[in-house]
Protein backbone atom coordinates (compact mmCIF):
# COMPACT_ATOMS: atom_id res chain seq x y z
CA UNK A 1 0.00 0.00 0.00
CA UNK A 2 1.26 3.48 -0.92
CA UNK A 3 -0.15 6.13 1.42
CA UNK A 4 -0.73 9.46 -0.33
CA UNK A 5 -1.03 13.04 0.72
CA UNK A 6 -2.15 15.83 -1.60
CA UNK A 7 -1.33 19.51 -1.96
CA UNK A 8 -4.00 21.47 -3.80
CA UNK A 9 -7.70 21.13 -2.99
CA UNK A 10 -9.00 21.74 -6.50
CA UNK A 11 -10.81 19.84 -9.23
CA UNK A 12 -7.66 18.29 -10.68
CA UNK A 13 -6.65 16.90 -7.27
CA UNK A 14 -10.15 15.48 -6.86
CA UNK A 15 -9.88 13.87 -10.30
CA UNK A 16 -6.47 12.39 -9.45
CA UNK A 17 -7.77 10.86 -6.22
CA UNK A 18 -10.82 9.41 -7.96
CA UNK A 19 -8.62 7.84 -10.62
CA UNK A 20 -5.98 6.56 -8.19
CA UNK A 21 -8.66 5.07 -5.94
CA UNK A 22 -9.19 2.43 -8.63
CA UNK A 23 -5.67 1.16 -7.92
CA UNK A 24 -5.48 -1.39 -5.09
CA UNK A 25 -2.16 -0.02 -3.79
CA UNK A 26 -3.47 3.55 -3.33
CA UNK A 27 -4.64 5.03 -0.04
CA UNK A 28 -5.35 8.69 0.71
CA UNK A 29 -4.18 9.53 4.25
CA UNK A 30 -3.44 13.27 4.32
CA UNK A 31 -4.63 16.59 2.88
CA UNK A 32 -2.83 19.93 3.06
CA UNK A 33 -4.49 23.29 2.62
CA UNK A 34 -3.73 26.76 3.91
CA UNK A 35 -7.00 26.67 5.87
CA UNK A 36 -8.32 23.83 8.01
CA UNK A 37 -11.88 24.48 6.85
CA UNK A 38 -11.00 23.99 3.18
CA UNK A 39 -8.91 20.91 3.93
CA UNK A 40 -11.75 19.34 5.92
CA UNK A 41 -14.32 20.09 3.22
CA UNK A 42 -12.07 18.47 0.64
CA UNK A 43 -11.19 15.42 2.77
CA UNK A 44 -14.84 14.78 3.62
CA UNK A 45 -15.48 13.83 -0.02
CA UNK A 46 -13.42 10.66 0.42
CA UNK A 47 -13.56 7.56 2.58
CA UNK A 48 -11.03 6.57 5.22
CA UNK A 49 -9.07 8.21 8.01
CA UNK A 50 -7.57 11.34 6.46
CA UNK A 51 -5.38 13.70 8.49
CA UNK A 52 -5.65 17.46 7.95
CA UNK A 53 -2.63 19.78 7.83
CA UNK A 54 -2.21 23.54 7.43
CA UNK A 55 1.56 23.66 8.03
CA UNK A 56 3.81 22.24 5.31
CA UNK A 57 6.75 21.42 7.57
CA UNK A 58 4.53 19.34 9.87
CA UNK A 59 2.82 17.84 6.84
CA UNK A 60 6.04 16.47 5.36
CA UNK A 61 7.09 15.06 8.74
CA UNK A 62 3.92 12.95 8.81
CA UNK A 63 4.95 9.28 9.07
CA UNK A 64 1.57 8.08 7.79
CA UNK A 65 2.34 9.38 4.29
CA UNK A 66 4.67 7.79 1.70
CA UNK A 67 4.00 9.95 -1.36
CA UNK A 68 2.66 13.38 -2.26
CA UNK A 69 0.63 14.57 -5.24
CA UNK A 70 1.35 18.28 -5.81
CA UNK A 71 -1.17 20.40 -7.71
CA UNK A 72 -0.35 23.84 -6.34
CA UNK A 73 0.47 26.86 -8.56
CA UNK A 74 3.47 26.23 -10.85
CA UNK A 75 5.73 28.66 -8.98
CA UNK A 76 5.44 26.53 -5.82
CA UNK A 77 6.14 23.12 -7.40
CA UNK A 78 9.91 23.04 -6.96
CA UNK A 79 10.02 24.30 -3.37
CA UNK A 80 7.26 21.97 -2.19
CA UNK A 81 8.56 18.94 -4.08
CA UNK A 82 12.11 19.40 -2.82
CA UNK A 83 10.94 19.78 0.76
CA UNK A 84 8.81 16.64 0.45
CA UNK A 85 11.65 14.59 -1.03
CA UNK A 86 14.07 15.77 1.64
CA UNK A 87 11.64 14.18 4.12
CA UNK A 88 11.75 10.91 2.19
CA UNK A 89 8.43 11.30 0.35
CA UNK A 90 7.92 10.22 -3.24
CA UNK A 91 6.53 13.04 -5.41
CA UNK A 92 4.24 13.23 -8.40
CA UNK A 93 3.89 16.85 -9.45
CA UNK A 94 1.44 18.34 -11.92
CA UNK A 95 2.70 19.57 -15.26
CA UNK A 96 4.68 21.68 -15.83
CA UNK A 97 7.09 20.16 -13.34
CA UNK A 98 8.52 23.55 -12.39
CA UNK A 99 9.03 27.14 -13.55
CA UNK A 100 12.29 26.56 -15.42
CA UNK A 101 15.10 24.11 -16.18
CA UNK A 102 17.15 25.05 -13.11
CA UNK A 103 14.29 24.14 -10.79
CA UNK A 104 13.62 20.85 -12.59
CA UNK A 105 17.29 19.90 -12.33
CA UNK A 106 17.29 20.70 -8.60
CA UNK A 107 14.24 18.49 -8.17
CA UNK A 108 15.86 15.62 -10.09
CA UNK A 109 19.04 15.92 -8.02
CA UNK A 110 17.02 15.87 -4.80
CA UNK A 111 15.15 12.74 -5.89
CA UNK A 112 18.43 10.96 -6.57
CA UNK A 113 20.03 12.15 -3.34
CA UNK A 114 17.08 10.93 -1.26
CA UNK A 115 16.35 7.76 -3.27
CA UNK A 116 12.71 8.63 -3.91
CA UNK A 117 10.55 8.68 -7.04
CA UNK A 118 9.92 11.99 -8.77
CA UNK A 119 7.53 12.13 -11.73
CA UNK A 120 5.84 14.81 -13.80
CA UNK A 121 2.10 14.23 -14.00
CA UNK A 122 1.67 14.59 -17.78
CA UNK A 123 -1.07 12.06 -18.50
CA UNK A 124 -0.91 11.77 -22.30
CA UNK A 125 2.19 9.62 -22.53
CA UNK A 126 0.75 6.92 -20.23
CA UNK A 127 -2.47 6.44 -22.18
CA UNK A 128 -3.07 3.23 -24.16
CA UNK A 129 -3.84 5.34 -27.23
CA UNK A 130 -0.50 7.13 -27.00
CA UNK A 131 1.15 3.73 -26.73
CA UNK A 132 -0.78 2.77 -29.86
CA UNK A 133 0.84 5.73 -31.63
CA UNK A 134 4.30 4.60 -30.50
CA UNK A 135 3.68 0.98 -31.48
CA UNK A 136 2.39 1.86 -34.95
CA UNK A 137 4.65 4.79 -35.83
CA UNK A 138 6.81 2.60 -38.08
CA UNK A 139 3.83 1.98 -40.40
CA UNK A 140 3.84 5.53 -41.79
CA UNK A 141 7.44 5.35 -42.99
CA UNK A 142 9.89 8.21 -42.56
CA UNK A 143 8.24 10.82 -40.33
CA UNK A 144 8.39 14.31 -41.81
CA UNK A 145 6.08 16.40 -39.66
CA UNK A 146 4.60 16.47 -36.18
CA UNK A 147 1.63 18.82 -35.77
CA UNK A 148 -0.44 19.26 -32.64
CA UNK A 149 -3.14 21.71 -31.66
CA UNK A 150 -4.63 22.32 -28.23
CA UNK A 151 -6.68 25.49 -28.02
CA UNK A 152 -9.18 25.61 -25.19
CA UNK A 153 -11.01 28.79 -24.22
CA UNK A 154 -10.61 29.33 -20.49
CA UNK A 155 -13.58 30.37 -18.39
CA UNK A 156 -11.04 32.38 -16.40
CA UNK A 157 -10.48 34.53 -19.48
CA UNK A 158 -14.00 35.89 -19.09
CA UNK A 159 -13.08 37.08 -15.60
CA UNK A 160 -9.82 38.49 -17.00
CA UNK A 161 -11.72 40.57 -19.58
CA UNK A 162 -13.91 41.89 -16.78
CA UNK A 163 -10.85 43.05 -14.86
CA UNK A 164 -10.20 40.13 -12.49
CA UNK A 165 -6.83 38.45 -13.07
CA UNK A 166 -7.04 34.91 -11.71
CA UNK A 167 -4.08 32.57 -11.12
CA UNK A 168 -4.10 31.17 -14.66
CA UNK A 169 -2.98 34.53 -16.05
CA UNK A 170 -0.41 35.56 -13.42
CA UNK A 171 3.30 35.50 -14.35
CA UNK A 172 4.27 35.58 -10.66
CA UNK A 173 2.80 32.07 -10.40
CA UNK A 174 4.69 30.91 -13.53
CA UNK A 175 1.45 30.55 -15.45
CA UNK A 176 0.18 31.31 -18.94
CA UNK A 177 -1.01 29.48 -22.01
CA UNK A 178 2.33 27.88 -22.92
CA UNK A 179 2.82 26.40 -19.45
CA UNK A 180 -0.78 25.29 -18.99
CA UNK A 181 -1.83 24.22 -22.51
CA UNK A 182 1.21 24.28 -24.80
CA UNK A 183 3.03 21.64 -22.75
CA UNK A 184 0.40 19.09 -23.80
CA UNK A 185 1.54 19.57 -27.39
CA UNK A 186 5.27 19.64 -26.64
CA UNK A 187 5.77 16.79 -24.16
CA UNK A 188 4.37 14.05 -26.49
CA UNK A 189 6.65 15.33 -29.26
CA UNK A 190 9.64 15.01 -26.95
CA UNK A 191 8.53 11.50 -25.97
CA UNK A 192 8.32 10.48 -29.63
CA UNK A 193 11.24 12.32 -31.19
CA UNK A 194 13.52 13.62 -28.44
CA UNK A 195 15.17 17.02 -28.28
CA UNK A 196 14.78 19.34 -31.32
CA UNK A 197 17.74 21.14 -32.85
CA UNK A 198 16.02 24.54 -33.00
CA UNK A 199 12.97 26.24 -31.50
CA UNK A 200 11.03 29.20 -32.98
CA UNK A 201 8.25 30.65 -30.83
CA UNK A 202 5.74 33.48 -31.07
CA UNK A 203 2.72 34.46 -29.01
CA UNK A 204 -0.03 36.95 -28.31
CA UNK A 205 0.75 38.53 -24.94
CA UNK A 206 -1.89 39.69 -22.47
CA UNK A 207 -1.65 42.84 -20.39
CA UNK A 208 -1.08 40.78 -17.22
CA UNK A 209 2.27 39.71 -18.67
CA UNK A 210 1.51 36.13 -19.77
CA UNK A 211 0.73 34.64 -23.19
CA UNK A 212 -2.89 34.17 -24.16
CA UNK A 213 -2.00 31.98 -27.12
CA UNK A 214 0.98 31.06 -29.24
CA UNK A 215 2.67 28.70 -31.64
CA UNK A 216 6.09 27.04 -31.73
CA UNK A 217 8.03 25.53 -34.62
CA UNK A 218 10.73 22.88 -34.21
CA UNK A 219 13.57 21.61 -36.39
CA UNK A 220 14.78 18.02 -36.17
CA UNK A 221 17.23 16.33 -38.51
CA UNK A 222 14.58 14.56 -40.57
CA UNK A 223 11.32 16.26 -39.61
CA UNK A 224 9.66 19.51 -38.61
CA UNK A 225 7.36 20.11 -35.67
CA UNK A 226 4.60 22.66 -35.23
CA UNK A 227 2.29 23.26 -32.28
CA UNK A 228 -0.57 25.69 -31.66
CA UNK A 229 -2.01 26.41 -28.24
CA UNK A 230 -4.44 28.89 -26.72
CA UNK A 231 -6.44 29.77 -23.63
CA UNK A 232 -8.38 32.52 -25.40
CA UNK A 233 -9.80 30.58 -28.39
CA UNK A 234 -11.09 27.11 -29.15
CA UNK A 235 -9.84 24.81 -31.91
CA UNK A 236 -11.48 21.68 -33.26
CA UNK A 237 -8.53 20.48 -35.34
CA UNK A 238 -7.04 17.05 -34.66
CA UNK A 239 -3.31 16.55 -34.29
CA UNK A 240 -1.29 14.64 -36.87
CA UNK A 241 2.01 12.86 -37.43
CA UNK A 242 2.84 12.83 -41.12
CA UNK A 243 5.04 10.17 -42.68
CA UNK A 244 6.01 9.39 -46.25
CA UNK A 245 3.70 6.33 -46.31
CA UNK A 246 0.79 7.74 -44.30
CA UNK A 247 -0.31 9.93 -41.41
CA UNK A 248 -1.47 9.18 -37.87
CA UNK A 249 -4.48 11.34 -37.01
CA UNK A 250 -5.07 11.96 -33.28
CA UNK A 251 -8.39 13.39 -32.14
CA UNK A 252 -7.01 15.22 -29.08
CA UNK A 253 -3.33 15.39 -28.19
CA UNK A 254 -3.93 15.97 -24.47
CA UNK A 255 -6.25 12.96 -24.18
CA UNK A 256 -6.28 10.76 -27.32
CA UNK A 257 -9.46 8.70 -27.55
CA UNK A 258 -9.46 7.98 -31.29
CA UNK A 259 -6.33 7.30 -33.35
CA UNK A 260 -6.19 6.21 -36.99
CA UNK A 261 -3.61 5.77 -39.73
CA UNK A 262 -4.51 7.29 -43.10
CA UNK A 263 -2.31 5.58 -45.68
CA UNK A 264 -1.33 7.30 -48.92
CA UNK A 265 -3.33 4.74 -50.95
CA UNK A 266 -6.51 6.00 -49.27
CA UNK A 267 -7.03 3.17 -46.80
CA UNK A 268 -7.61 3.88 -43.13
CA UNK A 269 -6.56 1.71 -40.18
CA UNK A 270 -8.19 2.36 -36.81
CA UNK A 271 -5.54 1.76 -34.13
CA UNK A 272 -7.64 3.05 -31.21
CA UNK A 273 -7.34 1.07 -27.99
CA UNK A 274 -9.78 0.83 -25.06
CA UNK A 275 -8.90 3.06 -22.12
CA UNK A 276 -10.48 4.28 -18.91
CA UNK A 277 -12.56 7.45 -19.01
CA UNK A 278 -10.52 9.07 -16.22
CA UNK A 279 -7.17 9.31 -17.99
CA UNK A 280 -5.32 10.15 -14.77
CA UNK A 281 -5.59 6.49 -13.73
CA UNK A 282 -2.65 5.57 -15.95
CA UNK A 283 -0.24 8.21 -14.66
CA UNK A 284 -1.17 7.35 -11.06
CA UNK A 285 -0.55 3.66 -11.72
CA UNK A 286 2.75 4.40 -13.46
CA UNK A 287 3.89 6.41 -10.44
CA UNK A 288 2.85 3.77 -7.92
CA UNK A 289 4.46 1.02 -10.01
CA UNK A 290 7.74 2.98 -10.00
CA UNK A 291 7.60 3.27 -6.19
CA UNK A 292 6.91 -0.43 -5.71
CA UNK A 293 9.71 -1.30 -8.14
CA UNK A 294 12.21 0.76 -6.13
CA UNK A 295 12.98 3.14 -9.00
CA UNK A 296 13.97 6.82 -8.87
CA UNK A 297 12.06 7.74 -12.01
CA UNK A 298 9.31 6.59 -14.30
CA UNK A 299 10.27 4.70 -17.43
CA UNK A 300 7.64 6.74 -19.32
CA UNK A 301 7.81 10.28 -17.93
CA UNK A 302 11.57 10.19 -17.42
CA UNK A 303 13.85 12.83 -15.95
CA UNK A 304 15.32 13.40 -19.42
CA UNK A 305 11.91 14.08 -20.97
CA UNK A 306 10.95 16.50 -18.21
CA UNK A 307 14.28 18.32 -18.48
CA UNK A 308 14.05 18.52 -22.29
CA UNK A 309 10.48 19.82 -22.13
CA UNK A 310 11.44 22.37 -19.46
CA UNK A 311 14.30 23.60 -21.68
CA UNK A 312 11.92 24.01 -24.64
CA UNK A 313 9.41 25.91 -22.51
CA UNK A 314 12.15 28.15 -21.17
CA UNK A 315 13.59 28.91 -24.62
CA UNK A 316 10.09 29.58 -25.97
CA UNK A 317 9.42 31.98 -23.10
CA UNK A 318 12.64 33.86 -23.84
CA UNK A 319 11.63 34.29 -27.47
CA UNK A 320 8.11 35.55 -26.71
CA UNK A 321 9.25 37.76 -23.82
CA UNK A 322 7.72 35.93 -20.88
CA UNK A 323 10.03 36.07 -17.82
CA UNK A 324 8.97 34.67 -14.47
CA UNK A 325 10.09 35.92 -11.06
CA UNK A 326 11.31 32.36 -10.44
CA UNK A 327 13.91 32.81 -13.21
CA UNK A 328 15.76 35.38 -11.08
CA UNK A 329 16.19 33.21 -8.00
Amino acid sequence: MVRFGVIGTNWITESFIQAASEIENFQLTAVYSRTAEKAEQFANQFDGAIDIFTDLHTYFQNDKMDAVYIASPNALHAEQAIQAMQHGKHVIVEKPMASNTREVQEMVDTAKDNNVVLMEALKTTFLPNFQAIQDNLHKIGQVRRYFSSFCQYSSRYDAYKEGTVLNAFKPELSNGSLMDIGIYCIYPMVALFGKPKKVYANAYMLGSGVDGQGSVMFDYNELNGAVMYSKITNSYLPSEIQGEDGSIVIDKISHPTKVAIHYKDGTIEDITRPQKENAMYYEAKGFIDAILAGQNESTVNTFERSLTTAAILEESRKQIGLPFPADKK
